[in-house]
This record gives C-alpha cells, structure tokens and sequence, in this order.
C-alpha cells in the first residue's frame, strides 16, 4: 500500500460537529464510521446520520498526516470555509 493515494475526508455530525480523517478509500472509510462499528472512529459513534461533508485527494500517507494535523488545527468557521469552497467550485 506504499503507493497508495491517500484522500483527506471531514464528516460532519448531525449536530454539525466536524470529524477530519485521511483514508486510501474514502467510501469504505465513511461506510465503516455509519456502521459504528469497531473500526468506526470512537468520536463519531452515536452522533449519525452522519454526511461526508468533504474530500481531497493528498498524495502519499505523509502528506495525508501533515495535511490532518493542519486542518484539525483550524477553526470550526475555516473548516467550513474550505467546505464552501470545494461545493462552490465543483
């Protein structure tokens, strides 16, 4: 899997809380945190209907961590400006 693409991914919470992840597979990822399983992240168990809010291709799993941290970093309101942003412009 070292040459993986690597996505960034925001899920928003039915309260409008903003989970951020990075994945190789978007799709499975957000169907593993509906599910609320064991592989779903602790943060979002109980806090459905959830929606994948966001996505952006990275790269590799390196820049996939770096660009986590930095969005995790953020405000709520830049979260969602680069939501806005990516709706907008799609």
């Amino acid at each position: 899997m070292a040459d993986a693409i690597w996505f960034l991914y925001m899920v928003q919470c039915r309260k409008g809380q903003l989970y951020t992840g990075i994945t190789t597979d978007v799709e499975r990822r957000f169907q593993e945190h509906q599910q609320g399983g064991a592989k779903a992240a602790k943060f979002l168990r109980g806090k459905g209907p959830l929606q994948l809010v966001y996505r952006e291709t990275v790269g590799d799993h390196s820049q996939a961590l770096k660009r986590e941290i930095a969005i995790k970093k953020l405000s709520r309101q830049a979260k969602l400006a680069i939501i806005t942003t990516a709706i907008t412009t799609s």
